[in-house]
């Protein structure tokens, strides 16, 4: 994380109420839309992490009875589908093998075949295989529907394009501890205006109050009057909004060039050094590399020492990718050449 975040974190403590507070969570919501791009009035940070924003993002639309088509090709696809189980919702998994993008056709086809589905829901940024979710044919195609469209932006918003209102998202949530750089613990979301309509109109409230954005407008809508809703973790907010200032400062443009001149230079590294690449091809994320090592090496030795013998950690495999793959994060500050160097000069080291 840049130092001024952490900075930010040490500042005085003061209320979830205080007039200083509010300005800071108002501006906070307004350079949230900035990032999303996206007008939408109910735009703010959930008081948790990026899976407290995830299951916010289904419990305010979902009712008992209600279907809901979700593509499942990863850990957060399949997590979406348990949420809205749990939810009492009928799920309609549109799937494709982990590192394969959600085929959009196959997701409109399944829409045409139930017309009737609260919600699509897609991961736009799928941090368990590296994979690169297109979203403007699903989103075109739902924008003269009565279906809202959910998408997972957690590994995306702050190190790409997500587009929320030029792609017709209705719902869209992220976390603060990947490509916003910021420590874990407050996670942007923003619902559109035809969400709102259908949360306010219900036949039942929302089985989350924590989560429920009906009442959590009250509380972190810009006005006046204000509802005391619950404590806002307040140094979090602080560091939440010195990474939005320091996203404003670098530029928006500049940050995605950042990320992904960082993401490429170390996949083209890594295929030099004959590791492979598990996301399909055209559809790999920069900010999130998901990379098989080269000779059936097992990972979690080589992982182990990266960490313990050059101060290095990468994520493991999971799913599919267990035991063979390394989950390797550029986000935030951390998208460097710099640290893709590093990075490599430790990765030959370790497989001399």
């Amino acid at each position: 994380m840049a130092p001024r975040i952490l900075e930010a974190l040490s500042r005085p403590t003061v209320g979830h109420l205080d007039p200083q507070f509010l300005a800071i969570m108002d501006d906070v919501n307004r350079r949230l839309r900035t990032l999303f791009g996206t007008e939408n009035r109910l735009t703010f940070a959930v008081s948790g992490t990026g899976s407290a924003a995830q299951e916010a993002s289904l419990a305010n639309v979902l009712e008992p009875g209600d279907t809901a088509i979700i593509g499942v090709n990863g850990v957060f696809g399949t997590r979406l589908a348990d949420m809205a189980r749990r939810m009492g919702a009928e799920v309609v998994e549109v799937t494709a093998p982990w590192g394969r993008i959600v085929d959009p056709d196959d997701v409109i086809a399944a829409h045409r075949r139930t017309p009737e589905a609260r919600v699509v829901a897609l991961v736009h940024a799928e941090t368990s295989t590296g994979v690169h979710q297109p979203l403007a044919e699903v989103g075109a195609h739902l924008a003269g529907t009565d279906t809202l469209f959910v998408v997972d932006a957690v590994t995306s918003l702050g190190g790409m394009p997500v587009d929320v209102d030029a792609h017709h998202i209705d719902v869209c949530y992220s976390g603060a501890q990947k490509c916003i750089g910021v420590p874990p613990g407050v996670s942007p979301i923003t619902f559109s205006e035809r969400a709102v309509t259908r949360i306010r109109n219900r036949r039942r409230p929302c089985q989350s109050w924590y989560l429920d954005a009906a009442l959590l407008a009250d509380y972190v809508g810009e006005g006046a009057t204000r509802k005391y809703h619950h404590t806002a973790p307040i140094n979090m907010m602080y560091a939440l909004h010195e990474g939005l200032v320091l996203i404003e400062e670098e530029g928006l443009e500049a940050r995605f060039r950042r990320h992904r001149e960082a993401g490429d230079a170390l996949q083209r590294a890594l295929l030099e050094r004959g590791w492979e690449l598990f996301a399909q091809d055209g559809y790999r994320l920069p900010q999130l590399t998901a990379a098989i090592l080269p000779g059936g090496r097992e990972e979690g030795p080589l992982r182990r020492a990266l960490l313990e013998e050059h101060g290095i950690e990468v994520g493991g495999g999971l799913g599919p990718g267990a035991g063979k793959l390394w989950r390797i994060g550029l986000m935030g500050a951390g998208a460097t050449l710099e640290n893709v160097e590093r990075l490599l000069e430790a990765v030959d080291a370790l497989l001399a």
